[in-house]
C-alpha cells in the first residue's frame, strides 16, 4: 500500500503539470513577460502567504496540523521585501488581489480557522512547490530581469533557514505519512490539495488575461 505522501503526490500530480504549464507561466519563465508581470505575480502570492502565515501560530498546537507549522518555511517577510524592491517603498499602496487570488485566500484562511486538516493541503502544496519548482523560476527571474543571484526580486524563493532541501522534503513527507488522520480525512486532505491546485491554476489564468502576449 502506497504511503500517504505517495498517495497526495501521484494524486494531484495532473493539476500540478497544468498549473506549472499555465500559459502565464509558460510566457514568464520564457521571457516573453516584462519584470511588471513578475512583480504581479508576486503580489498575488502575497495574499496567499498572508492567508497561509496569518493563522499559522495558532495552529501551532493543533495535534493535526501542529507539526507542519515549522518559521523556517515562512515566507511573507521574504515577499515584502520582494515587494519594496520591486514596487518601491509605498508598495502596499498599490496592493490588489485578482478575483481568483481572493477566492484562493479566503480558502486557505477558511481551512486554517475551521479544518486544520484541510490546511495541511494548501501548506504541502505551496511550501513544497517553492522549495521545488520555485528554483527554476528564480533562475529565470535571475537572468531575465538581472536580479541579483538570492538578493532583492528573488528572496521569496531563497530558503535561508533550509540548509539541505532534499532532508527536509523527506522530513515534510514522513511527517505526511505520520498525519493524525482517519482514511476518510486523508482522502479529504488529497481533494482539497487537488481544490488548491485548482485555485492556484485559476490564478495564473486570471493572470494571463491580465498580460496577454499580443498575438
Amino acid at each position: 500500500m502506497d504511503s500517504f505522501s505517495t498517495v497526495i503526490r501521484t494524486a494531484s500530480h495532473e493539476q500540478h503539470v497544468e498549473a506549472e504549464t499555465s500559459t502565464f507561466m509558460s510566457d514568464l519563465l520564457g521571457g516573453r513577460l516584462g519584470v511588471d508581470a513578475y512583480a504581479r505575480y508576486t503580489e498575488q502570492l502575497w495574499f496567499v502567504y498572508e492567508a497561509l502565515e496569518s493563522g499559522a501560530d495558532r495552529l501551532a498546537s493543533d495535534p493535526v496540523a501542529g507539526p507542519f507549522i515549522q518559521p523556517e518555511l515562512y515566507r511573507l517577510a521574504a515577499l515584502e521585501r520582494d515587494l519594496e524592491h520591486l514596487r518601491g517603498p509605498g508598495w502596499r499602496t498599490g496592493l490588489s488581489a485578482l478575483p481568483a487570488t481572493r477566492a484562493y485566500a479566503d480558502r486557505v484562511r477558511e481551512c486554517a480557522e475551521r479544518w486544520p486538516a484541510g490546511y495541511i493541503a494548501h501548506h504541502y502544496t505551496r511550501y513544497l512547490g517553492d522549495l521545488s519548482g520555485g528554483q527554476l523560476i528564480r533562475d529565470k527571474a535571475e537572468r531575465t530581469w538581472g536580479f541579483a543571484r538570492k538578493g532583492d526580486g528573488v528572496r521569496f524563493y531563497v530558503f535561508e533557514g533550509i540548509a539541505n532541501p532534499a532532508a527536509f522534503k523527506r522530513g515534510y513527507r514522513a511527517l505526511l505519512d505520520a498525519v493524525r488522520a482517519d482514511d476518510l480525512e486523508k482522502q479529504r486532505i488529497v481533494a482539497e490539495c487537488r481544490r488548491a491546485f485548482a485555485l492556484n491554476t485559476a490564478v495564473f489564468r486570471a493572470l494571463g488575461e491580465e498580460f496577454p502576449l499580443s498575438a
